[in-house]
């Protein structure tokens, strides 16, 4: 069966296509379309710039209680990104899109976390999809024409479904239990159950990671239209943080799906992506270093309005407000600067971005955390009450850690490679 569950006050024009009709007739001619064609009828490049991005993510903040509280898919948020061009970046320049650094990407992803994560993970799925799309060419080209012409007109969203119930995290290694098979006519045949499956409702596409049943099998993504008959979208998520995302499961029972929508490598052949983490995918990591600066904001507001009847004064005179504050300041200048340092080595293709990389992450982890866990433990009472946001951003912010690569992952990457760097030549003096 399949399965789409929306906001009942959403209208219908707000869904992506895959909640509408079949584009019969008038629309179909986007898949005939040329790269040409359509970097020749490209719309104006999104406007990245501090004001803007700052107007973006005040317009996602205004709606974010709200679907913390519902947990219903972020249609209205999504729709402000859609707007400013945000969702477009990191379609190739070949199609007419706007192409997205490393830098850019912090930026970005950094200013959607503050005003809503839920929409900003959202986001950073399908906008690392397009940028791997412009590196690898993984789509069908007519495929992707089409979601580059669809993507103009309303949000179009894209994400690797890659998480199993069985199997945990992909980081970590192993082999899905989704299974492909090729069928009579060619083409294949899906099938498998997949977990936290970021933006399940909102989706055109989903990327499922798959393999065939073969000893040394073809693993890789099938490219799944979401309103292909058999995919079903189980409604699991309830979580402490991000409750928006609609990272629920989802169920694929015998999708039918054309020959050209997967392309695996053999298992053996394989190799892990690390380098693209080292490019637009610290964006997925900033945007928790927003999540921090928001949680700042509340801190620094309220501290000046505070004026307790014994003191007689806001809270924000005295020398321990004064110094946590600091503290607060300290904590997100080091996250930001050590996720801008990295941004800026991929962008420079320095050879050493990839391992500064990889243990950055937990780094702007643990700076974001204890960011707001800093500003929680000094105002009390009143950051842990629903009527404040700074409990929402308490619990987004610890969100951050379940995202690859995990703390002691990167750290046993680190560590076996300083280790590896140390070892002594044959034959060398021992000190």
């Amino acid at each position: 069966m399949t399965a789409h569950t929306a906001a009942a006050d959403v209208p219908a024009t707000d869904l992506p296509a895959t909640d509408l009709p079949a584009v019969e007739g008038p629309a179909a001619p986007a898949l005939d379309r040329s790269a040409a064609d359509l970097a020749a009828t490209a719309p104006p490049a999104a406007d990245l710039s501090d004001a803007a991005l700052a107007r973006v993510s005040a317009e996602l903040a205004a709606t974010a209680e709200e679907y913390d509280r519902s947990g219903e898919f972020p249609w209205t948020g999504v729709r402000a990104v859609h707007d400013a061009g945000l969702l477009r970046l990191g379609i190739g320049s070949r199609y007419g899109g706007q192409e997205l650094s490393a830098v850019d990407s912090v930026r970005v992803f950094l200013a959607l976390g503050k005003g809503d994560p839920s929409v900003a993970l959202i986001t950073s799925m399908t906008v690392f999809q397009h940028v791997l799309q412009a590196r690898t060419s993984f789509w069908p080209e007519a495929l992707y024409q089409r979601v580059v012409a669809d993507a103009r007109e309303r949000p179009v969203l894209l994400n690797a479904i890659r998480a199993e119930p069985e199997l945990g995290a992909p980081a970590r290694g192993g082999l899905p239990a989704t299974t492909i098979r090729r069928t009579e006519d060619g083409g294949w045949l899906l099938r498998g159950h997949k977990g936290f499956a970021t933006s399940s409702e909102g989706l055109s596409y989903h990327l499922v990671w798959a393999a065939t049943e073969e000893d040394d099998p073809l693993v890789g993504h099938a490219i799944v239209p979401a309103d292909a008959p058999g995919v079903e979208i189980v409604r699991t998520w309830d979580h402490l943080g991000l409750r928006a995302s609609s990272t629920h499961d989802v169920l694929y029972h015998d999708v039918v799906l054309p020959a050209e929508h997967f392309r695996g490598e053999r298992h053996s052949a394989r190799q892990a992506p690390e380098a693209f983490f080292a490019g637009v995918g610290l964006g997925a990591t900033a945007l928790y270093v927003g999540v921090a600066r928001a949680a700042q904001e509340f801190f620094l507001r309220f501290a000046h309005e505070r004026v307790p009847t014994a003191l007689g004064r806001p809270i924000a005179t005295t020398e321990r407000i004064q110094a946590i504050a600091g503290e607060i300041e300290a904590q997100l200048v080091t996250a930001e600067e050590i996720a801008y340092n990295v941004a800026r080595r991929a962008d420079d293709d320095d050879p050493l971005a990839v391992e500064k990389a990889v243990l950055a992450k937990p780094l702007i982890a643990r700076a974001a955390v204890s960011a707001v866990q800093t500003a929680v433990a000094a105002l009390g009472n009143p950051a842990l009450t629903r009527a404040n946001p700074l409990e929402r951003h308490l619990r987004d912010v610890h969100c951050v850690r379940v995202h690859p690569p995990q703390e002691d992952t990167a750290l046993l990457l680190a560590g076996r490679r300083t280790l590896a760097a140390a070892t002594p030549s044959e034959g060398a003096p021992k000190s």
